[in-house]
């Protein structure tokens, strides 16, 4: 394991948002989809994510996120991605997504 300093996790912009809209996303090699996140001050953003396994589309609506902000935006089979929902591998290989414990504002950030 490499180790990253303070200043490196100081760069990474990690906030709070809630998932306002999602669709499948029918382009994408793996199934995946299409996310729309409500970052508060940020403004609304954009994500694609390979979340199908445990989760409907029904379930994500009103759902609080992590995601990092900050990243470069990246085109997804012709998507514009804005942001990096995060979430943990379990042990069938399905993404498990994180989410504060209790509610709080849309663009909070992690600290």
């Amino acid at each position: 394991m490499e180790y990253a300093s303070f200043e490196d996790f100081q760069q990474l912009d990690i906030r709070v948002g809630t998932i306002v809209h999602a669709e499948p996303f029918l382009g994408a090699n793996k199934p995946a989809y299409k996310l729309t996140i409500d970052l508060g001050a940020l403004g609304k953003r954009t994500s694609s994510a390979q979340i199908t396994a445990l989760y409907a589309l029904n379930d994500l609506i009103n759902r609080q996120v992590l995601v990092v902000a900050n990243f470069p935006t990246k085109r997804i089979a012709g998507f514009k991605s804005e942001v990096l929902v995060l979430g943990v591998v379990n042990s069938e290989k399905e993404v498990v997504l994180l989410k504060p414990e209790s509610a709080v504002p849309n663009g909070s950030v992690v600290r």
